[in-house]
């Protein structure tokens, strides 16, 4: 099938859903590919890389759609482009199914398949084509380098001979991917971080990442995250309270706050009041990741920057993936390709819109001339729940121990004499049998008691300076060692000499055996 993208109509939008290397690899499932000439300029990618990657460029956006069987794009499609949008077309792209109802109908209506790439489930397998969490990532860092462009200080820490600069205290709401991606590049910048989430269990990767996780003194049952697809769940009135009242505290310390709290088909909850912003030192920046769906803070004018009269700078735009459009488009391109990996799994261009598959169902919202919004939940969780964990075992009392102990003690015991009493029987046996010399079972028994005794001493040995099989083997050299030097005044030679070969084999194995020990140990010390 081909594969067509077509030059962005939304104004000031940089980013384009496939580039060269993308579709060189969408070639290699049996798939054409279509350009519309300077789809990609924006982000970088002129009409000659994408014709050396084998891409027909298309002069005109009218051409591409006649053409294409699947159109990718990146922004929701006009009115226009959706008259464009035909019978057993594929449109993949973002495309706001509460907001845009009737768009929706429509294409359901013309008989085309929609995918929204928002719609991705939050599942295991469907992270490679999470175009959210991809300019979500993007969106995170960037809010931090916009904050630093208008924060009128450094954001780590100085002392120089003109004086000192304290580092900035950067406090950032929401650690989803957005957050994570704002508090790593805040920490990596020097910026002492905060971070606060409505879900506790995010604290250790706040924490893993160098920042200081913000907690409340308020208890309160959070929905686990694998029911709200990886998302913060709505808190009760009392928890908005606690919480508000926290960001009070730090409103007239932190010198930049990072807005990332959203709820998907929500209005953005109201997180930073204007008396937090009031508050707030003058020279403070507040970037509103939020500002599309109306802000967490509620004077956050979207796609604008503005100044409040005490000199708080609030940054509202909704852009930031744009505004780095190589990167964004290299990443949401993958995302697309993968996408097309799951719809073409014989690998032979032809598209196999599998409804059975929960990723695929999960982003179609139309299909066959019907609307498919919304998906039913997919059969997996989103987030893979913790199995339960075996209940600890019960702590036992002191005498239970003791019990336990005799007990051990007793059959251990039991078992002993009942190997004592077949050897023996065993020796009965060996010495009943006739014409057997008396002087050979004087020597047998005298070899099994040292096979019995020398057994009970060599696995008792500790292995405090030794591996368990280190310690055992130089047991065992010891007793050869004994055994050789009461042989070695014998008036034989041969035995003499036997004997002194056994005392110099069994000596290098336990002088090697302490020098291979002190090398293990030297593994773990710090130079």
């Amino acid at each position: 099938m081909k594969i067509g993208t077509p030059k962005e109509v939304f104004e000031g939008e940089r980013r384009v859903a496939m580039t060269p290397d993308s579709a060189a690899q969408l070639q290699k499932l049996g798939h054409e590919c279509l350009i519309e000439t300077g789809a990609g300029n924006a982000s970088g990618f002129d009409d000659a890389a994408y014709k050396a990657a084998g891409v027909e460029v298309v002069k005109t956006a009218a051409a591409l759609w006649k053409a294409a069987d699947v159109v990718a794009k990146v922004r929701v499609p006009d009115t226009a482009e959706m008259k464009r949008l035909r019978e057993g077309q594929t449109l993949i792209s973002f495309f706001s199914p509460v907001a845009d109802e009737k768009k929706m109908e429509a294409a359901a209506k013309k008989g085309a398949t929609v995918i929204a790439m928002e719609m991705i489930p939050r599942i295991s397998r469907a992270q490679k084509m999470d175009a959210l969490s991809s300019m979500a990532n993007i969106a995170g860092y960037r809010a931090v380098i916009e904050a630093g462009n208008n924060f009128g200080r450094f954001f780590t820490g100085q002392i120089t001979a003109a004086g000192k600069v304290p580092p900035a205290k950067v406090l950032v709401i929401g650690a989803g991917v957005a957050g994570l991606a704002a508090i790593g590049t805040s920490t990596s910048l020097g910026a002492i971080t905060l971070a606060f989430d409505v879900r506790p269990e995010v604290a250790e990767q706040v924490e893993s990442m160098g920042a200081e996780f913000v907690y409340l003194d308020f208890e309160e049952e959070q929905q686990d995250g694998a029911v709200t697809g990886g998302y913060a769940s709505v808190s009760s009135p009392e928890f908005r309270e606690a919480q508000l009242a926290k960001f009070r505290e730090l409103a007239p310390e932190v010198d930049i706050v990072i807005c990332t709290a959203l709820i998907p088909n929500r209005e953005a909850p109201e997180l930073w009041t204007a008396d937090m912003v009031a508050s707030m030192k003058a020279g403070s920046v507040i970037v509103d990741l939020a500002a599309e769906k109306g802000g967490n803070c509620k004077q956050t004018v979207m796609d604008e920057k503005i100044v409040t009269e005490n000199g708080v700078t609030i940054i509202g735009y909704t852009d930031f993936p744009s505004r780095m459009g190589a990167q964004a488009s290299t990443l949401y391109a993958t995302n697309i390709r993968h996408l097309m990996t799951d719809l073409t799994p014989e690998k032979d261009g032809v598209i196999d819109h599998n409804m059975e598959d929960d990723v695929i169902r999960g982003a179609t919202i139309a299909h066959a001339e019907a609307v498919t919004f919304p998906p039913p939940p997919p059969k997996i969780n989103a987030i893979a729940q913790q199995k339960n964990k075996p209940a600890a075992p019960k702590e036992l009392t002191p005498e239970e121990k003791r019990a336990a102990e005799v007990a051990a003690f007793k059959a251990q015991t039991k078992n002993q004499m009942m190997l004592l009493g077949a050897g023996g029987a065993l020796i009965l046996g060996i010495g009943l049998i006739p014409g057997m010399p008396a002087s050979f079972m004087q020597h047998f028994i005298v070899f099994v008691l040292s096979v019995f005794i020398g057994f009970q001493v060599i696995w008792n040995v500790a292995h405090s300076l030794h591996t368990p099989l280190m310690a055992v083997t130089n047991a065992i050299s010891s007793i050869i060692i004994l055994g050789a030097l009461i042989q070695v005044g014998s008036s034989s030679w041969l035995i003499t000499l036997l004997a002194g070969l056994g005392i110099f084999m069994a000596s290098v194995n336990i002088f090697g055996g302490f020098l291979v020990t002190r090398r293990m140990l030297a593994m773990f010390q710090k130079s």
